[in-house]
């Protein structure tokens, strides 16, 4: 995601700038890296980081934001080139906010913990860094050499050799020149730190038709959970280790589950890091794949026109569904589309959005989506939200061929409409919204997680009118006056609403008439162990 740019224009300049290498990327000389003063605070070390204190070591500063889907993507990456270079490299994560809230280190502590990001990484809530480093683009990333010099940086997404290739040539310059350190670095993780919950950053929560029943993505556990409504008689899915391992309920594996639909004993999962929809026999016990590749999809282009067999068809970032007349329409964060799995039919194409990151209304292959992360319908329209656009969008069913925005802004100039967020309640375009994630339709009212407000929201589709629920606007743990932290989930029962109170690690109960809350406790429900982390 870019400052001011759409991910079109940074796949574009990615390729004209080249490979992540001096010659490729920036022709300059080597010149001394700028210093990461001016920070907030450090996560994952025990004392703030000078670059002087990392002389001998090859380090990659990479410059992200938590809400940011393509700095999400990276991570992986980052990872993998810190497993092949233990005692080399040193990885540091400048976080340089997008959204008001991803200003609070505390928030980005939470981020650090979802994404299971094992490399220090300092606060820049201020942006000094990011200016001293002339950023402009989310994500960006500089090496550094062994002797404090910028030897090469890149704007975008780079894939693993790319980076590798840099790395590996500083590698054996400096072990030539015997400039190289390579006695091996502890980080203090944040990870061990925390205690085990019985939920880890629930995602998702739906009830199903008959209101008898509930279902938690438990995401950061890596499964789901079902439980009546009341949290007893609760059912675990999955390993609880990342994976993508089909099979029984307790050997099948997901990586950050996400949005689901239950259809009878049928429940149709969003399995969001494994870029893949999943789908789960309640009655037989097993767990299958139907669609997405295992492999994220890279390239909006490659999906116009196209239309193919689900299991051979690349998807990114599914993040949530919506059944209707046997059509799946699934979410995609990552390309900012909608795309469609014709179940009966056994095919799935493109449906909305034409990848351009943006807030744009129009027919279905003209319109611009801007990381639709959840979905919701009347049996008329779909009900999407963009969290990147902070906005709330309507996208027709068939046969209609059209995209608006209920509220929120949309078609401002130059991209306007990713930086038009904040927290005001009102009409149509007046309305603010700040990186809203969760949304469900009952009793024609459309409900919203306004995620980094930490508020509940209620939409009146007709009046194009948005007013606050629940959620005082702070992060908190308080049941009376309700304060949540980031939610990312929501669904109704009758008069219940059930919020997915994601940093708060916890499900929690609203009585719409009462306007009570409680926190939902489910008897038995272990925390999935815990993986070692990856230790320097």
């Amino acid at each position: 995601m870019l400052q001011r740019v759409s991910l079109t224009i940074l796949l574009i300049l990615a390729i004209v700038l080249g490979p992540f290498s001096k010659q490729g990327a920036h022709a300059q000389q080597p010149y001394p890296a700028p210093p990461l003063s001016g920070g907030a605070g450090w996560l994952n070390t025990s004392r703030p980081i000078d670059l002087r204190d990392l002389r001998g070591k090859i380090v990659l500063l990479d410059f992200w934001t938590y809400c940011c889907i393509n700095c999400i993507h990276i991570l992986p990456t980052l990872k993998k080139l810190e497993e092949k270079y233990p005692n080399q490299l040193v990885v540091i994560g400048v976080h340089s906010p997008k959204f008001n809230t991803e200003r609070d280190i505390e928030n980005l502590r939470r981020a650090v913990l979802r994404y299971d990001i094992t490399h220090p990484v300092i606060s820049d809530s201020s942006k000094s860094i990011w200016r001293r480093y002339k950023i402009n683009f989310w994500p960006t990333m500089y090496l550094i050499d062994p002797e404090g010099k910028v030897c090469a940086w890149r704007r975008g997404e780079a894939p693993f050799d790319v980076i590798d290739k840099a790395i590996a040539r500083q590698v054996r310059i400096h072990k030539q020149k015997g400039t190289l350190n390579e006695k091996p670095i502890r980080w203090d993780l944040e990870l061990d730190k925390q205690p085990s919950t019985p939920l880890r950053f629930p995602g998702k929560i739906i009830v199903d038709a008959t209101g008898q029943r509930i279902v938690i993505a438990d995401s950061g556990h890596h499964r789901l959970i079902i439980t009546d409504l009341s949290g007893q008689n609760a059912t675990v899915i999955g390993s609880g280790q990342a994976g993508r391992q089909d099979g029984s309920l307790s050997q099948a594996s997901f990586h950050d589950p996400q949005g689901m639909v239950l259809n009878g004993n049928t429940l149709y999962v969003a399995d969001n890091l494994n870029h893949m929809v999943r789908k789960v026999d309640l009655e037989a016990g097993q767990v299958t794949t139907i669609a997405g590749t295992g492999k994220m999809l890279t390239s909006y282009s490659s999906l116009r026109g196209r239309s193919s067999t689900p299991t051979r068809y690349a998807l990114s970032n599914p993040w949530d569904l919506s059944l209707v007349n046997g059509r799946l329409y699934i979410a995609m964060a990552g390309t900012h589309q909608i795309a469609v799995l014709n179940l009966q039919s056994n095919s799935i194409s493109p449906y909305a959005g034409n990848g351009v990151e943006d807030v744009r209304d129009g027919s279905l292959t003209k319109c611009c989506l801007a990381q639709p992360s959840g979905l919701a319908t009347d049996g008329k329209v779909l009900f999407v939200v963009d969290s990147e656009g902070s906005s709330l969008r309507t996208v027709s069913l068939p046969p209609g061929n059209s995209v608006g925005t209920l509220v929120g802004t949309t078609g401002l100039p130059m991209f306007q409409s990713l930086f038009a967020f904040g927290d005001r309640d009102g009409q149509a375009s007046a309305v603010r919204l700040q990186h809203p994630i969760g949304v469900t339709y009952s009793g024609g009212k459309i409900f919203i997680a306004d995620t980094y407000n930490h508020k509940i929201k209620i939409v009146d589709p007709a009046a194009r009118s948005c007013v606050t629920l629940a959620g005082t606007g702070r992060r908190g743990t308080s049941l009376q006056p309700l304060q949540l932290h980031e939610p990312a989930g929501v669904a109704v029962a009758g008069q219940t609403l059930f919020i997915a109170d994601t940093n708060n690690h916890r499900i929690v109960t609203f009585d719409l008439a009462s306007q009570q809350a409680r926190a939902m406790t489910i008897p038995g429900l272990e925390p999935a162990p815990r993986r070692p982390a990856t230790r320097r």
